[in-house]
């Protein structure tokens, strides 16, 4: 298993906020980062969900 991050920002750049999880592949990681991100209330703000090796699996602004 490899360690995601997820991050979302306000529209002035400021950190709302930040946690990891861990995943089996990227798919898995998209899935479990959106539905974090829904479950934060941050889905409408800019976030992304970074692998280990820093590939961006999403991206939203």
């Amino acid at each position: 298993m490899d360690i995601y991050k997820i991050t979302a920002f306000s529209k002035k750049g400021e950190m709302l906020f930040e946690d990891s999880f861990e995943a089996e592949n990227d798919k898995e990681a998209k899935t479990i980062g959106e539905k974090r991100l829904e479950e934060e209330g941050m889905a409408d703000h800019t976030h992304r969900v970074v692998s280990p090796r820093g590939k961006l699996v999403v991206f939203h602004t």
